[in-house]
């Protein structure tokens, strides 16, 4: 248990992506509204570790706890990165570096958030994709793989995000899907969970994709019962860049990202971040 105030908000960010200006200004407009709140971010903060660290440097700096997973962005082996680490090496790296800062990794003692809408054992998760998201009637990676391109949808991560020591992304998201998993299964039955992840745990949000093919790398069906499995108070996920609340199976799943500018400019106002889990969880009517 913590020793926070239940008066603390538990607030959610994803897909900061810091390389470019006006996403910078964003980050450093990040603020608590209490010295009680904690701040889950949902990966995707920058592709250079450099960036990754002084952003999460910045906001530990600002909210009580801060709780950190991965993106694909972050895994990227980027050209112009010093750091030329791949693959387990490389989401290892990361983690030493959160660690020094005080912030919290799919790697770390699950903490119990005491603030409103508490008390939630707060996972962060790290499950990659599998390539399970296909479309009916497509029966393999092969198969999909071949539309996607022939629709131009491919993502940047099949030349970037390497997986090493794995033989294939696969293999990687399989063995992180088993150790998660373990991990799950450990935490109280009496207490709810928030699960934190950079990809959707479920097939839903991307039916909302304005190009379909590129759910196959939005994550893995092997996830889909998680959510009521394990007691989720509230799933936080970004990389879809469509931020909302969708409630699914009784669970509220809230999309909490930023995006490229070019996206959010669009929208009417500045961008509402962070985003407050919980309060909807218990405020919203829960519906499939």
């Amino acid at each position: 248990m913590t020793d926070e105030p239940r008066s603390g908000k538990l607030m959610a960010v994803s897909d900061l992506h810091i390389r470019y200006a006006e996403n910078r200004a964003v980050l450093d407009g990040l603020f608590p509204e209490s010295d009680a709140d904690w701040l889950l971010v949902a990966g995707d903060v920058a592709e250079n570790v450099a960036d990754v660290e002084s952003a999460l440097r910045l906001l530990s700096g600002r909210f009580a706890k801060v709780v950190w997973v991965p993106g694909n962005h972050e895994l990227w082996t980027a050209p112009d990165d010093p750091v030329r680490l791949r693959g387990v090496a490389r989401y290892e790296h990361l983690v030493s570096i959160c660690r020094e800062l005080g912030v919290v990794t799919p790697e770390d003692p699950y903490p119990v958030w005491e603030g409103e809408g508490g008390p939630c054992v707060i996972a962060p998760l790290f499950v990659l994709y599998d390539y399970s998201f296909r479309p009916t009637g497509v029966p393999s990676k092969e198969a999909a793989m071949a539309r996607a391109e022939a629709a131009g949808v491919v993502c940047t991560d099949e030349f970037f995000l390497h997986p090493d020591p794995y033989p294939s992304r696969e293999a990687w998201c399989r063995a992180r899907v088993e150790y998660t998993e373990r991990r799950l299964a450990e935490v109280p039955a009496s207490l709810p969970t928030v699960l934190v992840n950079h990809f959707p745990l479920v097939r839903e949000p991307t039916r909302v994709l304005h190009h379909p093919d590129f759910a196959l790398w939005c994550g893995t069906e092997a996830t889909e019962d998680w959510p009521t499995r394990f007691r989720a108070a509230a799933v936080v996920y970004g990389h879809l860049h469509i931020p909302r609340l969708l409630w699914w199976r009784g669970v509220p799943h809230q999309e909490v990202s930023l995006g490229y500018p070019r996206e959010w400019q669009r929208r009417a106002g500045r961008p509402a971040l962070p985003v407050q889990i919980l309060r909807q969880a218990h405020t919203a009517e829960g519906r499939t």
